[in-house]
Formats: C-alpha cells, structure tokens, sequence
C-alpha cells in the first residue's frame, strides 16, 4: 500500500515537471527568436530527461521500500501467529487441568451421594422399624386401657357392696352418716372461723398502723414550709473600707463601746467593705446589727452615742418582737393567747436549733398537729395552739435548770392554757407522762418536722445526695430516658424509650431496679419504682 502511493506520487512530480517545461518551451518561443527557441527546446529536453532520471529513481526506490515493508509485515504476521498459538495451547491446558479438577469434584461428589443415599436407606430402615414399635405400643395401651376399664367396673361394685355393708353394721342410712359428717365439718368451720378471726384482728392490727403512717406521710406532703438558717455570726456590710476606721475609732474606743453595750464581738478584718457580728444570742447579735447600721447612717459615732443608740435599739426591738408575735398569732388564727406567751413567740424568731429556724419549725409543727387532729377527728384548733407552743420553753428570759419542755409546761399553765396543752407541751420529750390525745399527736409532729428531708442542716446534703444516687441509679438501666425522685424520694419515676422497651419488659425493669435499690441503697421506710412506658406520635396541622 505505502509503495504504491509512493509511485503515484513520483508519477506525479514527473508530469508537473513535463507540464512545466511545456509552459516554459512556449513562454520562450513568444519572446526569442528560432535560436532562442532551440536553446530552450534543447534545455527543455534536458530537463525532461533528468526529470524522468528522478522518477525512474523514485520509483526503484519506492519498489524497494515496497519490498522491505512487505517482509517486514510477513515478520511481524508470523511473530503474531507465534503468539497466538502459544496462547491457544496455554488456554487448552487451563481448560484441560480445570476438566481434570471437575472430574475429581464430581468422583468426590457421587462419593458423597452415595454415602447420603446408603444414611438415608438405614434412616428408612430404622423409621419403619420405630414404626413398628409405636404401632405395638398402641395396641398395648389399647389393652391396658381395656383393662382399666374393667377394674374401674369392679370397683364402683365392690364400693357398692362396702357402702352397704357399712349401713348393715353402723345401723345409719347414708343420710345419717351425712348428717352426722355435716355436724362435724360445722365445728371444724367454728374452729377455722375462731382462727380467721384471730387473723382479721392482726391484719386489722398491722392495717391501723399502716393507716397511721398513711396519716403521717399525707400531713407531711400537705405541709410546706421554707427554713431560715440562723448561723452563729451575721454580717454588716459597708459603702467603703473607709468606715472601718470610723467605727473603730481612736485607740479602739468606739469598738469597745459597742461591744460593751450590746455583749457581741466585731471583728474588724481584710473582708472589703463588711464586719462580723459574733455571739451565741440571736438577740443580741440583731442589736447589735441594727445599731451599728443607725450609726454608720447617722455618721456621729462616739461613745455616748453608741450607748444611746444601742438602748433605742433594744427597746425597738421588743417592740419588733411583740409585733412578730402578734403577727404569727394572727396569721396561725390562735386567739386568747396571754401577752407574754405572744412576747416569746416573736422571741422563737431569733432563735434556731440544729441550724432550723425556732419559729418556722413551731409553725410547721402546728400546721402539722392540726391537719392530723382533722384527719384522727380531734381539735384541730387545740393542737395547733400547743403545736406553736410546744418549744416555748427555749426562749425564757432568764436561765432555768430545767429542760425545755418542763419549763414550757410551766410557762403554760402560768399564764392559764388549757390542761390538754400544758400536757401535751410537757410530755413532747416524754418527760412528763401523757394524760390526753393530744399529747402523742405533738411529739409525732414535731419529730416529722426536725427528721423532714432537708428541714435541718446536718442532713440536708445527706438527702440531696440520695436523691441525685436514687436517679442515677435507673439511669444506669438500659432503655432508661429520665428518672425523677419524688415525695422526698420515697417514689422514683423512671420514664422509658417505648422503642427499647415493650411491656413486658417494664415490669422486669421496675423489679430489676428495686432489688438494686434494696441492695445499693440506705434509706428510710420505702421507696416505690414506677415505670411509665409511653408512645406518643405529634403531627402538625398547618
């Protein structure tokens, strides 16, 4: 294919140069004369000639390379048969080794087949054998229930034969003897009756206490109170650490004044801009405070002031007393109550026991008697009145050797309460033996009211931390979304995913958690795990 292209194109060249000539040939015989002409035939000629020289060695060439491309394609065609060939007998002996593989796959195979098919004969084989079995089997059973039968007849006439027998020698019909079984069967129901009763006591027993502790969890739940923590110290703030100076006064007098008039320590420190007041009498301390604040606002301090002020002060605050005394009466709706007694009431204010503020625990308590005298069907006005004055005792004005509960039992049969109250207010701390109702009802409440999760300081962070382990713990739980204590932490909520959890399962959970609670936990009374299981689906309507 190349080397005919090759001529072609050598051809080509020669006739353009002929052409060319030709045109030249004519060019010149227009413009020259007959020598000119012959001159120009003569080169035209000569050119022809070395045109068809170069042609004729174009075309020997092409030929040639006509020739060597030609073996070149016969080389490379028998190199590509080489190739195949080896490549066909390599694919014929793959496929060749992979006949021989599947020939011994398939012996492998009828192997297989043949063992499975002498099993399952034998498997056959030892089927209608059990086949056999079974079939005798059933005609034994068949027998033996024939059999059965036949006894079952025997009896009924041998148990016939007896009962009449029996009437021969006992002299009774067998409506006798049933009359005579009745009568007996009654006095052992007597008896079973006597012991069922017995039991219904005991229950009724163990049913009044549980009444009781209902009673006492409800009056809790139905009475909330908030708790001001009185502390050993109060605190003065200050507009500037310049005042400091002020209040301390040359050499020290001012502050020794103070201390001196009202019976507290001030100390003076680096606190910016605040002094502490410390002393054990919350009266004291609340003189103190309000007159160092008169002073500090009235800016003259000196010795005879503070004594003028700090005398102005307490005699305010009596007057501040009587009217908190005044106040808690009205608001409790106790009325009747003798002067005095409405002086320490107001006095409680200032007072705390076991970081639980005096007043609001009396409060509380009375709050607490009276719902559970409505509940048992007593007085409720009489309870609360010896509720608010159970603790009056701590607050006298004058140091006694006796406990509180005593002394508040003197105070309240001084100034004319009932005997039901002075009882009760003595007999709270079993002190003084308990002669009414009302008695057992105080000391009940009052200890619900100190024991109260979080009403006293000491175990205020010893309930939270219950709480918040109560909660982690059914956290922990598989399939658990929230879990909340409530009631104090006698009851634990725990919110499931309706997905993770059926039905089922959330009474699994709900056991699964108590018996961890009951193991893991200290607590008081019980704590009851409820498993609320909920599947909601929302859709909005736009």
């Amino acid at each position: 294919m190349d080397s005919t292209i090759i001529i072609i194109i050598a051809a080509g060249i020669a006739v353009m140069a002929a052409i060319v000539g030709l045109l030249v040939g004519r060019s010149i015989t227009q413009k020259s004369n007959v020598d000119v002409e012959k001159k120009a035939e003569e080169e035209v000629s000569k050119k022809l000639a070395d045109a068809q020289a170069t042609a004729d060695k174009l075309i020997a060439e092409a030929k040639r390379n006509a020739d060597n491309a030609k073996k070149d394609k016969e080389l490379s065609a028998k190199e590509h048969f080489i190739q195949l060939k080896s490549k066909h007998e390599a694919e014929v002996a793959e496929r060749n080794k992979k006949v021989v593989e599947k020939e011994g796959q398939l012996k492998v195979l009828q192997t297989e087949v043949s063992a499975r098919t002498s099993e399952i004969a034998k498997k056959e084989n030892d089927i209608t054998k059990k086949e056999g079995e079974v079939t005798a089997l059933k005609d034994n059973l068949n027998k033996q229930l024939e059999l059965v039968n036949t006894k079952n007849e025997q009896l009924k006439q041998s148990h016939e034969i007896f009962v009449s027998k029996l009437e021969q020698i006992s002299g009774l019909t067998k409506e006798d003897a049933k009359k005579e079984l009745v009568d007996s069967m009654t006095k052992e129901a007597e008896s079973d009756a006597l012991a069922l009763t017995k039991t219904l006591i005991d229950e009724a027993k163990s049913k009044a206490n549980k009444e009781a502790k209902k009673i006492i969890i409800q009056t809790i739940q139905r009475t909330a109170a908030e708790n001001a923590i009185e502390n050993t110290v109060s605190v003065f703030n200050l507009d500037s650490d310049e005042q400091k100076g002020q209040i301390i006064g040359r050499e020290g007098r001012n502050i020794r004044a103070l201390e001196a008039a009202t019976g507290c320590e001030f100390v003076v420190d680096d606190t910016p801009e605040a002094i502490i007041i410390s002393g054990y009498d919350p009266i004291r301390r609340e003189i103190a405070r309000l007159s160092l604040q008169r002073l500090v606002a009235d800016g003259r301090i000196h010795p005879a002031r503070i004594e003028e002020v700090v005398a102005k002060t307490h005699k305010q605050l009596q007057e501040h007393i009587l009217e908190i005394g005044e106040r808690t009466v009205i608001d409790m709706g106790i009325q009747g109550l003798h002067q005095e007694l409405i002086r320490y009431v107001g006095r409680m204010r200032f007072r705390s026991s076991y970081g639980q503020n005096l007043l609001q625990h009396s409060r509380e308590v009375a709050n607490l008697c009276a719902t559970m005298a409505a509940e048992l069907g007593l007085n409720p006005k009489l309870a609360k009145r010896a509720g608010l004055l159970h603790d009056i005792g701590k607050v006298p004005d004058e140091e006694s050797e006796l406990s509180h509960a005593l002394l508040g039992a003197k105070l309240c049969e001084k100034y004319g309460e009932h005997p039901a109250i002075v009882n009760a207010v003595g007999a709270h701390h079993d002190e003084m033996e308990m002669k009414y109702v009302i008695s057992p009802i105080i000391q009940a409440c009052d200890a619900i009211s100190g024991a109260r999760p979080g009403a006293r300081r000491e175990i205020m962070e010893g309930y939270l931390q219950r709480i918040k382990d109560l909660e982690a713990l059914a956290q922990a739980f598989d399939g658990v979304d929230k879990a909340y204590a409530i009631q104090a932490g006698r009851e634990l909520r725990v919110i499931v995913e309706a997905d993770k959890i059926d039905d089922k399962k959330s009474e699994e959970l709900s056991f699964a958690i108590s018996q961890k609670i009951e193991k893991e936990m200290t607590y008081p009374g019980q704590v009851k795990v409820t498993v609320i299981r909920e599947k909601r689906s929302v859709s909005v309507a736009r």
